[in-house]
């Protein structure tokens, strides 16, 4: 009985093996990794809710500043896509040989002071030389575009030097962001994504910098090497370009066009 019994699991395992190799694996849930610059850090929960919808695939979203994720990358991490805060990042990838094809523009991103206090923003860069504004909050500028675009403003509004004393540096603009909303600092540079997110119940007063004055935040998108197999990476690529994701990008601050 127990010869007979072991004879009959091995077959079983013979032809679990056989249909294995012949059709290959269960199909599971691949699961789809995204990398995500952290101005999206609001938006991509909207994202996500309206791309399961669509399409019934869950993401796992990453979101960290656009340069740590970019050496996250570079150092083995799993992701399939990559959104991330500006083009360079993600072209760095492509000439690397870490992604699959050529990053394209998904967004461009608008650079706003903002503050817990009515500072007065129609005069801001003369307020930001008073004693009354103690603490400045930027993004690290080496790792989050948003940072380069701040510094690249105050740069242009000759102000960068007499300013640096002041400043404080945030990893990534999420952690400006907490600077800005706890009133840790006077004021922050930050995305506009920060005010259009109604999650976020801090009064905050704000104005929105003038484009033409600092270089175009382009975001930009890249399929990694690890996504190539994985079919919901192309499927979330093309909702990220779809007219639907386009309106949300709108709805929490960013330009599309």
């Amino acid at each position: 009985m127990n010869t007979r019994n072991h004879l009959a699991g091995q077959t079983k395992r013979f032809y679990l093996l056989l249909i294995f190799c012949l059709f290959g694996a269960p199909s599971f849930a691949q699961g789809l990794k995204v990398a995500v610059a952290a101005n999206l850090q609001s938006v991509i929960t909207v994202l996500q809710k309206d791309f399961k919808q669509k399409t019934n695939i869950d993401i796992d979203p990453i979101v960290g500043s656009s340069g740590k994720l970019v050496a996250q990358i570079r150092n083995g991490a799993p992701f399939d896509v990559f959104l991330s805060a500006d083009m360079s990042f993600a072209q760095s990838l492509l000439q690397d040989g870490f992604s699959a094809a050529e990053p394209v523009v998904y967004a461009y991103g608008n650079l706003i002071i903002c503050s817990t206090r009515n500072i007065g923003f129609e005069n801001w860069e003369r307020t930001m030389l008073t004693p009354r504004i103690k603490k400045i909050a930027i993004a690290n500028p080496s790792v989050a575009p948003y940072g380069l675009a701040a510094e690249e403003l105050l740069k242009k509004k000759g102000i960068l030097d007499n300013v640096k004393s002041k400043m404080v540096y945030g990893e990534s603009i999420a952690q400006v962001n907490t600077y800005i909303t706890t009133g840790v600092v006077s004021v922050g540079f930050t995305t506009q994504a920060l005010v259009k997110d109604r999650a976020n119940k801090t009064t905050l007063y704000w104005k929105l910098i003038n484009p033409a004055e600092y270089a175009p935040i382009k975001q930009g998108m890249v399929v990694l090497k690890h996504g190539e197999t994985n079919p919901d990476a192309a499927k979330f690529y093309r909702y990220i370009l779809s007219a639907g994701a386009k309106r949300i990008f709108e709805k929490y601050g960013y330009r599309v066009k």
